[in-house]
């Protein structure tokens, strides 16, 4: 009796948890793509003037304009020219991560989760405010981890007690074998 409830009470911590841990997906993605929102809009005031400068100059390939600096013979052209393809490099990389969360819910979740943007990634974790949201797409989640984790819970603890009946058979065995 005991056990058995323990068996129930495992079971449902196991999903109360798996519900809570999916519930807050929608609302990590969510920080998660507002921190972009917030980085594309800085870095893309500090690519602006140069943005300008390689569209009359340069059609618009901010990658040569970079070129051209650090080809220059100007020493001041020369010595920027790390700090602007830097500049670049990150106005690219943050558009490139705004772009990916631009498709449907799940592959914008599969993004976050397994190809995010490392920096932005440890920022969003460093400043994730916990919710508790009760919309439709938080309870799917919710519900849908909770289903998952309880499956491979459950899948473990099976596998787990069927390695431990045939470690005992064994041994049995072996008891008996040494026994005759």
């Amino acid at each position: 009796m005991i056990v058995a409830f323990l068996k129930t009470s495992s079971r449902l911590l196991i999903f109360g948890g798996g519900l809570l841990l999916g519930i807050q997906v929608p609302a990590f993605v969510e920080q998660y793509e507002q921190r972009v929102d917030a980085h594309f809009l800085e870095v893309s005031a500090n690519v602006s003037g140069f943005q300008r400068t390689a569209d009359d100059l340069f059609a618009g390939d901010l990658r040569a304009l970079v070129e051209y600096y650090r080809d220059s013979n100007d020493f001041v052209f020369t010595r920027d020219a790390d700090s602007l393809e830097n500049i670049v490099n990150r106005y690219y990389r943050i558009m490139a991560e705004q772009q990916a969360l631009q498709s449907s819910y799940i592959e914008s979740a599969l993004h976050v989760v397994f190809d995010a943007d490392n920096e932005l990634l440890a920022e969003t974790l460093d400043r994730y405010s916990y919710t508790v949201p009760l919309n439709s797409i938080a309870l799917q989640w919710g519900l849908a981890a909770a289903v998952l984790i309880i499956l491979l819970a459950e899948l473990t603890m099976t596998c787990c007690v069927g390695c431990a009946r045939l470690a005992n058979k064994k041994l049995r065995k072996q008891k008996q074998i040494h026994q005759h």
